[in-house]
């Protein structure tokens, strides 16, 4: 088994995704990679029940890009840095312009921080 869920929706939204991606041809990793490219299909994922900008960062940074995801862990680093609440999108850029001042790869950075988080909760 693969992938183990115990929700319904999420189970749902694998298939969807699953189906979208079939669809447009994309049987590999690297497919997946290169498709990524192109914000079409990055909106068509969004068009997906459940897919948000996080799980689209998320699945960069399985097929090898440096993206920054952010959730909760990582809302909570930066608060814990003083960081304000902020949009996805715009929290997300902090992470990479911290992660280019201090010379890291941007997924690194958020891996770094959210594991730190992941063992204080």
């Amino acid at each position: 088994m693969a992938m183990k869920f115990n929700h319904a929706q999420k189970v749902a939204t694998a298939h969807a995704i699953t189906g979208l991606l079939a669809a447009d041809g994309v049987d590999t990793r690297e497919d997946l990679h290169a498709w990524l490219d192109h914000q079409a299909n990055r909106a068509a994922l969004r068009t997906v029940k459940g897919v948000g900008p996080k799980s689209i960062d998320y699945i960069g940074n399985l097929v090898g890009r440096s993206h920054v995801a952010v959730d909760v862990h990582l809302r909570a680093f930066a608060g814990d840095a003083g960081v304000p609440d902020l949009p996805y999108d715009q929290l997300r850029a902090v992470y990479e312009e911290a992660a280019a001042l201090l010379g890291h790869d941007k997924g690194g950075l958020e891996h770094a921080a959210w594991r730190h988080k992941s063992k204080a909760t």
